[in-house]
């Protein structure tokens, strides 16, 4: 078990269109220095319109875990797989709106994300009041969404989740409420993450659920949505899903995949 996650989601990364591609046509500075260059390497997305959210941000981490010592943020994790993937979308042709953002955190390949107070909504300070905030974050996707032309919009929040310790979980799913296009979508997301643990991990299975929820954000966004929770930041395994860099970037790719089969199938 204690290679299990890095083995499995390190699977993903023999992908073609890797993390340092060699052109430098496209430039994107919320990557950080190492990220910001990437080369568009299909054009399996294009056409298509991405509004990304990572969880919380600002004045709030969301949830915290402890690992070796050190305090895991939600945010920050949630941050950092939301730009790998986005990163992955734009490289298949994608446009790719980031609604939480962070003028100098870019995609880090460290354990530990340090925490910081910077994120912003699209530039405007992020408030500190739960509605506020999130009533904030559906305006920007809002706006956006009236603006972009494109007949495939969208919108993908990422968070992680706080249990008990011994609560080990997989990769879940929400959409909205008598959503059938959200409803395909995470579907679609389930299944290929059931595939490539089947692929990796044949005895181990795959649990991660879908199911429609009234939260906040996916009642208040006109986009297709899914909400992902992408493991317990208590428990330690679930915390090798996080603090692995690899393991970021396999559930970016993974993501990634799902929705290039929704997208043939629009």
């Amino acid at each position: 078990m204690k290679k299990f996650l890095c083995l499995i989601l390190c699977g993903l990364l023999c992908f073609p269109s890797g993390m340092t591609g060699k052109k430098k046509g496209h430039y994107e500075p919320l990557f950080g220095k190492k990220y910001a260059s990437y080369a568009v390497t299909s054009s399996s997305l294009k056409g298509a319109t991405f509004y990304l959210v990572s969880g919380h941000g600002g004045p709030d981490p969301g949830c915290i875990g402890k690992y070796r010592g050190k305090e895991l943020h939600e945010d920050e994790y949630a941050y950092d797989i939301i730009l790998r993937l986005g990163r992955e979308l734009m490289k298949r042709g994608a446009k790719v709106h980031f609604i939480i953002q962070d003028a100098k955190d870019g995609i880090r390949d460290q354990a530990i994300l340090n925490n910081s107070k910077r994120e912003t909504c699209m530039g405007k300070a992020i408030p500190l009041n739960q509605v506020a905030r999130l009533q904030q974050r559906c305006d920007a996707v809002n706006r956006m969404y009236r603006k972009d032309k494109s007949s495939y919009k969208r919108a993908v929040f990422i968070h992680v989740d706080s249990r008990a310790r011994n609560n080990q979980t997989d990769v879940y799913f929400y959409h909205a409420p008598g959503s059938s296009k959200g409803k395909q979508l995470a579907r679609e997301i389930q299944r290929t993450f059931r595939s490539k643990y089947d692929r990796h991990q044949p005895n181990r299975g795959f649990d991660g659920t879908v199911s429609e929820r009234n939260l906040f954000v996916l009642r208040n966004t006109t986009p297709v949505a899914v909400f992902l929770e992408v493991g317990n930041i208590q428990n330690a395994q679930d915390q090798k899903r996080l603090v692995i860099a690899d393991n970021r970037q396999a559930l970016a790719n993974w993501i990634t995949l799902a929705i290039e089969k929704d997208y043939r199938k629009r």
